[in-house]
């Protein structure tokens, strides 16, 4: 799978109106290539969530454009017809916690997005089984999310990203309940699967251990961005 990556340019999400409005975010200009994997960092009520929101197409920014992948979703207004497809197919998600569904084992959970696309089952398992082997986790595939480590789960929870193959991934905070080995570890996993599949990851964090990684990072504060050379001093 090839694509564009992410680019945003000029986006603004405005709440109120008149005397009352909030600017949440002010002319956003992000760029990530495929393949690359960006560092988002800022205090908390910077802009950071609410600019996630607007890229998972969550929420209806007020102004700019943005395009993943190939196309562009939004110019002043949505430009695709249905989101929920869009979130399904086109965009993956890594959250703090794995949200990983408790009555269905490793395997399941990761193939049920691709099943939800119409993927024969068999073929969205053989699927899930090869990323899950990727992540050298296919030997937890019939474990229940209840037996895994927090590790385990989080690579899991990787794989799920992953499996409709998206260009983008948005991860919030991916490595804030793990220690150093492990957060570590899901970073460096999620670089080896932005290169293998030219997929384009912005990591939303707080997490001082993972800082050091990332060889573009975007600041963000009172919903306005700029961007910094990183040390990327990890993956060398």
């Amino acid at each position: 799978m090839s694509g564009k990556g992410i680019h945003i340019e000029r986006l603004s999400k405005r709440y109120g109106e008149g005397d009352t409005a909030v600017f949440a975010l002010r002319d956003v200009n992000i760029h990530v290539a495929p393949g690359e994997v960006v560092g988002l960092i800022g205090p908390s009520g910077s802009g950071k969530s609410t600019l996630l929101k607007c890229l998972g197409a969550v929420i209806e920014p007020t102004a700019g454009r943005m395009t993943l992948g190939a196309e562009v979703i939004y110019d002043d207004g949505w430009k695709v017809r249905d989101l929920r497809a869009l979130r399904r197919d086109k965009i993956g998600f890594v959250f703090q916690a794995p949200y990983l569904i408790p009555f269905l084992d490793v395997t399941d959970n990761v193939a049920l997005l691709p099943m939800l696309a119409g993927v024969p089952n068999a073929d969205a398992r053989n699927s899930a089984l090869d990323l899950l082997t990727a992540l050298d986790v296919q030997h937890r595939a019939k474990a229940m999310p209840s037996q895994l480590s927090g590790g385990e789960q989080q690579r899991v929870a990787i794989a799920r990203g992953l499996v409709n193959r998206p260009p983008v991934i948005l991860a919030d905070e991916p490595t804030a309940p793990l220690d150093s080995e492990r957060a570590m570890a899901v970073i460096r996993i999620l670089n080896d699967m932005a290169r293998k599949f030219e997929t384009a990851i912005i990591v939303v964090t707080h997490d001082e251990k993972i800082i050091p990684t990332f060889k573009r990072i975007y600041h963000i504060r009172e919903g306005v961005t700029y961007e910094e050379a990183g040390e990327g001093r990890a993956f060398e």
